[in-house]
């Protein structure tokens, strides 16, 4: 009984103990709940039974240099839903649909989601929002927010950019100082059960956004509207693929102005082609330069001391550089003439020349420290660093391509800021867009500077190459960049388009122009580039150059710049190249394509001028073999007599033509080729002038260049015919 006794007594005392060990750990679990987790788990617990609504903020403007509002943001109401609340949610549907204009099955489906919230439609127009609260349905909320407004919607949207539906930065300056212009974001707090539903006296409340701070631009609105205004003129004549030009500071690197077209609506950029938007063709397009790149060659030149303004030239038509002939873009040649006059009239021969002098370490060592092969770093998203052979492959054939803008890729961007160098005595500056960074208050809190990237030449050196392209411009190639009372300086480029295998596309060409004013203290550099204008007419002096005029006179006068009057434009139109007025025979150019037959007018000397949209000439005026002074304009007509449909197309005639060259051009005119042979086009059947039906083949016999041409022996060489050729 005594041993019994004494085990009930330790089981009890053992029992006890476990009861207050298990009591000693549920207060400690109690106390370690209460006081060390307390915070975390209150704080998980508010997650679970409240939800954050976010509410973006109202985004930092947009101003231009001098304080003119350029982009802004509105208040704009969005509609959401507690679902909860909605008592009757097929009611409300069919009640809101309408104003919505929603499928009110598609707005149930919302209204009787298990959540907490749901957005229905973001940003309503002020309508909308008012016929709402008017109807004031159950459940149903409304949430001031903002929406990006463009007050110039065509204004240089491809630099300011756009933002979505958050408002977020996606393009331009929008996406690249989203971070600044976003503002910290507010909340609605709404509370509800585990089940989603209403709580009694539940938490509503709204925390404020913060605005985002505000951007001072260095783009002047209103030289932007010279730019939009040149851009519109050139576009309608001329129909390019792309146009793009830019205006900036030489001294400082600031963009004054930046335009593309084709452009698009920056209040509705959803509506135009993604093609339009999605790429900045200032920053992205890569273009051969053609003769705007002998800016380049001329500085290296200069500033290496290999060559004198006074050093003399022979130009006989063409230079010889390992096994290719580089025709310079004048039949016959320049003569003899002096470094200066190389320059001034673009001689691709004298340029060349130059350029193997320097050889390949010296020429390379120029054209790096202009900044092309490497991006500007323009503080937009998608700019290209362009296309520079490999210094270790380049050969004596590529120095001398190179060097009249050929085999050489650039941007709009990298061009303009070389010419920035040159203008502001030898320094490349970074491309700047912003000025100043300020708050919601307008206090400024951060100035932005401009930005040296490197010294490229010695301001003597630089200063001897402004007076160089001063000449272009007063008495040169660029005659149609002359801006009366100021001394302006520049150069003019035309250069066949590469197609997509390689090789250039035959009547396809880039006309461009860069230069600065005035030369004696540059304040503006603008340069311009048009892709692939229609009608027959592509050279830089004749497309680029105008375009170049009109922005820089109305921008110096916009400027205050004064004038010396004493500058007036020589008045002989012929003056630029210096040609006497003799008689020549009027090449036959009918049937030929129209690009064809300008190469073959100007190798006269003979201007042209066309009518019509197509890329046949159907006839002339004069007609070939006639007499005439080399002063005379040649009329050629591109519209096709007649109905087409009825009398069919005319063969044109594909003499010297590469057989690329040929299928593209036949294939425009719906047109078959039937090939025989390589190199250039021989022969072919039916012969030029032929009315043939769509779809009919054309037999072209090819043959190795150098054996010449059937049908027109005299023609002047261009790329078609064995050699390189430049068009200036």
């Amino acid at each position: 009984m005594r041993t019994t006794g004494i085990l009930i007594r330790r089981r009890l005392t053992w029992l006890f103990l476990l009861y207050w060990a298990a009591f000693a750990a549920l207060i400690f679990r109690l106390a370690w709940i209460q006081f060390v987790q307390g915070d975390y788990l209150q704080e998980k617990a508010l997650e679970v039974r409240m939800r954050d609504v976010p509410v973006e903020a109202k985004r930092g403007t947009i101003y231009d240099r001098n304080g003119n509002e350029l982009v802004t943001s509105v208040s704009s109401d969005s509609v959401y839903a507690i679902p909860y609340q909605v008592k009757n949610p097929r009611q409300v549907a069919d009640l809101l649909a309408p104003v919505l204009e929603m499928d009110a099955d598609r707005l149930y489906r919302i209204l009787t989601r298990k959540s907490c919230y749901e957005w229905i439609k973001r940003k309503v127009k002020p309508e909308v929002s008012a016929k709402i609260k008017e109807l004031k349905p159950e459940g149903i909320h409304l949430v001031e927010e903002s929406r990006r407004f463009y007050r110039h919607e065509t204004l240089a949207p491809h630099l300011l950019g756009f933002t979505g539906v958050d408002n977020q930065g996606l393009m331009g300056i929008e996406k690249s100082y989203d971070q600044v212009l976003k503002g910290k974001p507010g909340r609605i707090l709404v509370e509800h059960d585990a089940a989603g539903r209403s709580v009694p006296d539940p938490i509503h409340r709204y925390y404020a956004p913060e605005q985002g701070n505000s951007l001072v631009l260095a783009l002047d609105e209103n030289i932007q509207y010279f730019v939009e205004r040149e851009l519109d003129k050139v576009v309608a004549r001329y129909r390019p693929k792309l146009a793009v030009a830019i205006v900036m500071d030489p001294q400082t690197g600031e963009v004054l102005a930046l335009g593309n077209r084709p452009t698009f609506n920056s209040n509705n950029w959803s509506e135009a082609p993604r093609q339009v938007w999605d790429r900045n063709p200032a920053i992205w397009y890569n273009y051969e330069p053609g003769s705007t790149f002998k800016i380049v060659t001329a500085s290296a030149a200069i500033s290496e001391k290999a060559v004198n303004p006074a050093d003399r030239f022979f130009d006989p038509g063409y230079v010889k550089v390992a096994d290719r002939t580089i025709r310079c873009w004048r039949a016959g040649g320049h003569g003899s003439l002096s470094f200066e006059e190389v320059v001034m009239h673009s001689c691709n021969p004298g340029f060349i020349d130059v350029a193997l002098r320097l050889g390949k370490e010296k020429f390379y060592k120029y054209v790096k420290a202009f900044g092309f092969g490497e991006k500007t770093g323009i503080e937009l998203d998608g700019e290209a660093a362009g296309i520079v052979i490999n210094e270790k492959n380049a050969s004596n054939l590529n120095i001398a391509t190179m060097a009249i803008g050929q085999s050489i890729a650039v941007t709009p961007i990298q061009l303009v800021s070389a010419t920035c160098a040159v203008a502001n005595g030898g320094t490349l500056m970074k491309p700047m867009l912003v000025k100043e960074i300020r708050d919601s208050t307008g206090k400024t809190v951060k100035t932005c500077r401009p930005e040296p990237i490197r010294r490229v030449m010695d301001k003597d050196s630089a200063d001897r190459v402004k007076a160089l392209l001063e000449n272009v411009v007063a008495r040169g190639t660029g005659r149609n960049a002359f801006v009366e009372g100021y001394r302006v300086a520049g150069k003019t480029g035309t250069a066949q388009v590469v197609g997509e295998s390689g090789g250039y596309v035959a009547g396809r060409y880039v006309a461009s122009f860069t230069g600065f004013a005035p030369v004696e203290n540059p304040r503006v550099a603008v340069t311009v580039m048009i892709a692939e204008p229609q009608g027959g007419i592509y050279y830089g002096g004749v497309v680029a150059a105008p375009v170049f005029q009109a922005i820089m006179q109305d921008t110096l006068h916009y400027l205050g710049v004064p004038e010396d009057p004493g500058l007036v434009k020589p008045p002989d139109p012929q003056a630029w190249y210096q040609a006497p007025r003799v008689k020549v025979k009027v090449p036959n150019v009918v049937n030929y394509p129209v690009h064809e037959a300008v190469r073959m007018l100007r190798a006269q000397g003979l201007s042209f001028q066309t009518r019509g949209g197509g890329s046949i000439v159907y006839s002339q005026v004069p007609q070939g073999g006639a007499e005439a002074m080399s002063d005379v304009t040649v009329l050629l007509d591109l519209n096709p007599p007649g109905v087409e449909g009825e009398q069919g197309v005319t063969v044109p005639n594909l003499g010297g033509l590469t057989e690329k060259e040929v299928r593209s051009l036949l294939e425009d005119m719906g047109l078959v080729l039937d090939p025989v042979g390589t190199g250039l086009a021989w022969t072919q059947n039916p012969p030029p002038g032929s009315k043939v039906k769509r779809g009919t083949a054309v037999r072209v016999e090819f043959r190795p260049p150098g054996t010449g041409r059937p049908d027109d022996p005299e023609a002047v060489p261009g790329m078609a015919y064995g050699g390189i050729m430049i068009m200036d």
